[in-house]
């Protein structure tokens, strides 16, 4: 995900050594973890709300879609082509 090898992994980890101190680096890492974890969750949320929300918009719209159908007479276009029909440039 961001291109990070086993060099730049041991520098980062030295330096949380240095930083944190070797007593607190395991409960900073945990929190860290837990951090990463619940921020993907909340991601994972978000991205089924949206899914939800656009299905809804959808069904919405065919509803919509189905009460025009409704609304239509069987011959009604047929009488009148030209009204429906692209008025050429002239």
């Amino acid at each position: 995900m961001f291109n990070i090898g086993f060099p730049e992994l041991v520098v980062i980890f030295i330096v949380a050594l240095v930083v944190v101190g070797p007593e607190k680096l395991p409960d900073m890492a945990r929190a860290v973890a837990r951090l990463v974890v619940e921020f993907r969750r909340a991601t994972e949320e978000l991205k089924k709300e949206l899914a939800l929300d656009e299905i809804e918009e959808a069904k919405k719209e065919i509803g919509d879609l189905k009460v025009e159908a409704s609304d239509l007479k069987p011959g009604e276009l047929i009488k009148n082509p030209t009204s429906a029909a692209p008025k050429e440039p002239k």
